[in-house]
């Protein structure tokens, strides 16, 4: 099976992907795993992460003690530190990268922190492998649809991670470093829904940048399923995003919202936000092809293009979050088959909830 008796190293582990990703690679649905590390920088998260894996008994001494002899590994390190980097990567056959400093408005303020995490953590994951000669078997870069003709730092950092990993490809060949590209995760750390959640329980407003804005959508389950479809059959160098719908983010405010008396107040764009986002570009549909329920964008190096199939059409139009909108009703259940309209989510003591 697809993941029996591997190592995989999840770095960022503690986030809203690598959180749900440890709990489907410990399912043992893809095969049994020998380890999974989880590497980050917070040591709180993965303090609440441990302790959601053992039994409620279990002490402290145990939790702390136990840590390197159990399936699940918690490692404090930070992927831009080199050293971190090379002590985790020599335990691993598989590598997701999933650490990242993701928010927007974030990376525009701060643009040199979002190179640091998110360029020079992928450039440390690279060396690691080349200086060490390590026999890592395949390393998985997780990217977003803002690194397509990105126009904020957080694509555009995203993009060059895409590059550093594709690139790797070449240099070393024993290692297969592949990407997956994906839109808005639904109730993702950070994400629009648990603010909006928020907003409602409060009485309001729910405030929506502006409102022919879209977005790509998918569960965190979904964004799993295509790392693990990657693992089994991305060639080195490709990238792979999936088939999503997209959805305006005012439909999804007002289905939220529902019957509650609760004002949506228009509050504009943030600081490098676009209106509409694309998972592939014009110019990569031409080196894109269909596989399944994902595209494969093949790579633009031509040392890789060897396997690219040459007895199938490409996709060759864009795929932008403007395109093949659901509306309210379908936007509906889907938010009710993945439990997330708001009579579905648990709210807090205290909150209000009209």
């Amino acid at each position: 099976m697809l993941l029996e008796g591997r190592r995989i190293l999840v770095t960022g582990g503690t986030g809203s992907l690598g959180q749900v990703l440890t709990r489907r690679i410990l399912s043992g649905d893809l095969g049994a795993p020998r380890k999974v590390i989880v590497m980050s920088r917070d040591e709180a998260k993965q303090h609440d992460m441990r302790l959601s894996y053992l039994h409620k008994t279990a002490t402290t001494d145990e939790i702390i003690y136990e840590n390197f002899a159990r399936a699940l590994e918690f490692r404090i390190g930070d992927v831009r530190d080199f050293a971190d980097v090379a002590a985790a990567v020599r335990d691993a056959d598989i590598v997701v990268n999933a650490a990242a400093l993701k928010q927007v408005p974030t990376c525009e303020y701060f643009p040199e922190q979002a190179l640091l995490t998110n360029c020079a953590g992928a450039a440390n994951i690279v060396r690691a492998i080349r200086e060490q000669a390590l026999p890592v078997e395949t390393v998985v870069g997780v990217s977003t649809d803002k690194a397509c003709m990105p126009v904020n730092v957080m694509g555009m950092t995203k993009a060059l991670q895409e590059r550093i990993f594709v690139s790797a490809n070449i240099l070393l060949p024993r290692t297969r470093f592949v990407c997956v590209r994906y839109g808005n995760v639904l109730a993702s750390r950070g994400s629009v829904i648990p603010l909006f959640h928020e907003q409602i329980r409060r009485g309001g407003p729910v405030t929506v940048t502006v409102p022919d804005m879209t977005r790509f959508l998918l569960s965190l389950d979904e964004a799993v399923d295509i790392v693990f479809a990657v693992l089994r059959s991305a060639r080195p160098g490709e990238t792979w995003v999936p088939r999503s719908p997209s959805a305006r983010i005012l439909d999804l405010a007002r289905v939220l919202i529902g019957d509650r008396d609760v004002e949506i107040r228009q509050s504009g764009i943030r600081p490098g936000e676009k209106m509409h986002e694309v998972l592939v570009s014009e110019e990569e549909s031409h080196h894109t092809w269909a596989r399944d329920r994902y595209c494969a964008i093949a790579p633009m190096l031509p040392e890789l293009r060897a396997a690219v199939p040459d007895d199938e059409p490409p996709v060759g139009r864009e795929l932008s979050s403007a395109d093949g909108v659901i509306g309210p009703d379908e936007l509906t259940e889907l938010l009710r088959k993945h439990e997330l309209l708001v009579d579905q989510v648990p709210g807090r003591p205290g909150e209000l909830l009209r």
